[in-house]
């Protein structure tokens, strides 16, 4: 048995989206840390939050090992800022070795950037593309 099992979920970014993630996690037990250099973010996770918070700049590596991504398992970024994002996603992916990386990204172009890896990219455009879309199937159904 390793001795540095991976347990831990890293949030970068509270966005609505990270700071939800964060909450849901949290809720289920999980070993979770957000963290976000605006410290006024912090106040739009839930009451019912009850993990580890960290005031600090991602793109930091010494960041990272304080928020403890040598044992995460996990690893979210919802910043606003695509760039920041895949640098931190990429971070995690190649020095760290984190199993599960997702990021959100609003610029689908960007995606080549993590063709060969284990990024899992979220789109919004993309979803809320497809939501429109089966709407409008729906709607259809009922004219």
């Amino acid at each position: 048995m390793s001795k540095n099992p991976r347990k831990r979920t890293i949030i970068v970014g509270l966005s609505r989206l990270g700071s939800a993630i964060a909450a849901k996690l949290s809720e289920q037990g999980e070993d979770v840390v957000v963290v976000d250099k605006d410290d006024d973010s912090f106040r739009k996770l839930a009451n019912t939050y009850s993990g580890y918070q960290l005031i600090a700049d991602a793109v930091d590596i010494d960041n990272l090992e304080k928020a403890g991504i040598k044992t995460a398992k996990t690893v979210i970024v919802t910043t606003d800022d695509d760039n920041i994002n895949i640098m931190v996603a990429e971070i995690s992916a190649m020095i760290y070795n984190v199993p599960h990386i997702f990021v959100r990204l609003h610029d689908n172009d960007k995606s080549v950037l993590l063709d060969s890896t284990n990024i899992h990219a979220i789109y919004p455009f993309l979803l809320s593309l497809a939501e429109f879309e089966n709407i409008m199937k729906k709607e259809e159904k009922n004219i």
